[in-house]
């Protein structure tokens, strides 16, 4: 097992890695839309938060040596289930077909109150 970080992603703010490698997988913690550079969330709605979460979870991707095509599996957490269109229509720019497999779900709450979060799981 082998724990992948990048400053190009926000960093842990937990007892957990930004990503683990195992036998050829990449499992990549949920990433929120947190600038990397300041900590901070983004500014603006779910367009721009899903668009943040994305970017830090390609420049985890990047890291391993990897790309968003690597991609097989990604799960959505959102605040608003009425949100999901304005996420998906951000989240289709950044992956092409065939798409990964996909689960998103509305939950209660997300850390620092983003309105998404999304972690990814990837092959070599």
């Amino acid at each position: 097992m082998k724990a992948l970080h990048t400053d190009k992603a926000p960093a842990a703010i937990g007892p957990y890695s930004q990503a683990i490698e195992v036998n050829g997988m990449v499992f990549a913690s949920g990433q929120i839309p947190l600038d990397p550079a300041t900590g901070n969330v983004v500014e603006g709605g779910i367009k721009e938060q899903t668009r943040q979460a994305l970017t830090n979870a390609k420049a985890i991707m990047e890291a391993a040596g990897l790309s968003l095509a690597n991609v097989v599996k990604t799960t959505v957490f959102m605040a608003d289930m009425a949100d999901f269109a304005a996420m998906n229509e951000v989240y289709s720019t950044f992956f092409t077909e065939p798409y990964p497999a996909r689960s998103a779900v509305a939950i209660k709450a997300l850390p620092k109150g983003v309105l998404v979060e999304v972690e990814c799981i990837a092959a070599r």
